[in-house]
């Protein structure tokens, strides 16, 4: 009695069930991936104000500054940037940060933009006063600078003259 084999069409058939089936699982693993990325993600950019001291800094330019990235004070990471907004009468960036409860500021406090590394990216370097009376919560730095952007400083170089 002869071996019936499968027809060509059935073949074909089969070999396509086995690569979808392929494909659907490669599928899942990467956006199960996707979603384990985009979960620690959030967890490590989100600060939680109520375990923070929230303190404003007003600037008169913000550029390059996202929610998450870093405050440091000396180089060490004492907080991050919980809201970027526009003060609307004064028409200045006014960054919120949440700063560690155990930060405690002078009034006379400033807080400049810094760049993280020469590929991009900018935190807040905050270099505490000497005066005795101390920032509380909500309260604003304005002695402030903006970050300095490196096409400007090139366009100034180009364009000024010494003669």
């Amino acid at each position: 009695m002869p071996i019936m084999s499968l027809g060509n069409q059935d073949e074909k058939e089969i070999n396509l069930m086995k690569y979808n089936f392929l494909e659907t699982i490669m599928g899942a693993i990467v956006i199960l991936v996707a979603a384990v990325f985009l979960i620690y993600g959030v967890n490590t950019v989100k600060v939680d104000s109520k375990q923070s001291k929230n303190i404003y800094a007003v600037f008169e330019n913000a550029s390059g500054l996202k929610i998450g990235d870093n405050v440091k004070i000396s180089g060490i990471n004492v907080g991050k940037i919980i809201k970027l907004e526009l003060d609307t009468e004064s028409y200045e960036a006014k960054v919120l940060m949440g700063l560690d409860q155990k930060i405690k500021l002078p009034e006379d406090t400033t807080a400049r933009i810094t760049s993280s590394s020469i590929l991009g990216g900018n935190h807040i370097e905050i270099a505490p006063g000497i005066s005795e009376i101390l920032l509380k919560d909500e309260e604003i730095i304005y002695d402030t600078t903006s970050v300095v952007s490196f096409s400007d400083m090139l366009g100034k170089m180009i364009y000024s003259t010494n003669k």
